[in-house]
């Protein structure tokens, strides 16, 4: 079961501002990069559920995180249906992140009280998101639905909308100061964080560097 409450995650992405998206069907290279971000301050990772047998990776994943990084909220993302929600949720996931919203899901999360973030493209789609349950919505493709501008026209007539968007976002300032002007709960970063030679020359030093500045930066941008 989840060893963090729907509140703590909701928590913990506002505090931090940043989560990782990642996947890999090497769990040993999971291992690494999970340890890479927790020791630059990251304290909420999502693992994407986009291979084959990518379940059991996860499996095995947060049983070690539990021990090797206590304070890291493992959760996954590119969920799509809600067996596979019932799945990674035996298996301990945090919290269940999707690019579309889907009833059933909600309905799963909610009976394990476990937070659930769909993807949103509009307006009725974030308002619908609330009356589901969810605390942190998710829009995306980020930089397609609208950039930080949509962000911001949805906080004026919604200011309580908690959102986090994935796709478009970057850890360099250019990038973060639009989403955390226009007032984002969190954002998700991926390819951004860990480009294909880092992760091949296996330089995990750069991937805690880049994420220890990604976090100082929207810290100094919120403040």
């Amino acid at each position: 079961m989840a060893r963090f409450s729907r509140i703590d995650v909701a928590l913990k992405m506002k505090e931090t501002g940043m989560v990782p998206v990642f996947y890999n069907s090497d769990l040993e290279l999971c291992k690494s990069v999970v340890k890479a971000c927790y020791d630059g301050g990251v304290r909420v990772f999502e693992f994407t559920n986009r291979g084959d047998f990518a379940h059991e990776v996860f499996g095995e994943l947060v049983k070690w995180a539990a021990k090797e990084t206590p304070e890291m909220i493992l959760g996954v993302g590119s969920i799509i249906d809600g067996p596979t929600t019932a799945l990674y949720l035996q298996l301990g996931a945090n919290f269940i992140v999707s690019p579309i919203m889907d009833e059933e899901m909600a309905k799963i999360c909610n009976k394990r009280k476990v937070a659930w973030s769909p993807g949103c493209g509009s307006v009725t789609e974030i308002v619908k998101a609330h009356e589901l349950g969810s605390e942190v919505v998710k829009i995306f493709p980020g930089s397609q639905v609208g950039g930080p501008a949509f962000v911001k026209g949805v906080k004026g007539p919604f200011p309580y909308a908690s959102i986090m968007p994935t796709g478009g976002v970057s850890p360099d300032e250019a990038n973060l100061k639009g989403w955390i002007e226009a007032g984002v709960h969190c954002v998700g970063m991926g390819s951004q964080l860990f480009p294909k030679e880092v992760l091949v020359n296996k330089d995990f030093a750069a991937i805690t560097a880049k994420c220890a500045e990604a976090l100082d930066i929207i810290k100094r941008l919120r403040n």
